[in-house]
């Protein structure tokens, strides 16, 4: 992929995610990530955080889909952390990423929800990071 390429796809998805996810009150920010923990796009936050935000959610992400699997729960849809001051809601994104949401406790849980999926469900059409697989043995 070219570097105007990259700029364009970094723009669309910044598009996206402004586009749904300014309309949730209290909104801080938020980060999608392949699943390997690889920041993707940022919106709202500093690069540091961004990547430490992404790599921290991809082990929680993966540890819902191994309990999913153990308990053959079917797909992780969504997960939603509450905190003294933020509540953080975490979306599966296509087939190999996930959206993480950021917001304050001014967010009504049931916008930020169905918000963040509908964002995941508008990037997940078009942009599927696979996820990687075994690597072969020789």
């Amino acid at each position: 992929m070219t570097t105007s390429s990259n700029a364009a796809t970094d723009n669309a998805i910044y598009s996206v995610l402004d586009n749904n996810l300014n309309r949730i009150a209290g909104i801080q920010g938020a980060v999608l990530l392949s699943n390997d923990g690889i920041k993707l796009s940022a919106y709202l936050l500093d690069e540091p955080q961004a990547e430490r935000m992404a790599a921290a959610a991809s082990g929680i992400a993966a540890t819902m889909k191994a309990i999913s699997r153990e308990i053959e729960g079917g797909r992780v849809i969504r997960q939603l952390v509450e905190m003294d001051d933020r509540y953080l809601c975490i979306v599966g994104c296509g087939e190999g990423s996930t959206l993480i949401v950021v917001t304050s406790r001014k967010a009504r849980l049931g916008e930020l929800g169905g918000e963040a999926v509908r964002t995941a469900q508008a990037l997940g059409e078009w942009l599927g990071t696979p996820e990687r697989g075994q690597l072969p043995t020789a």
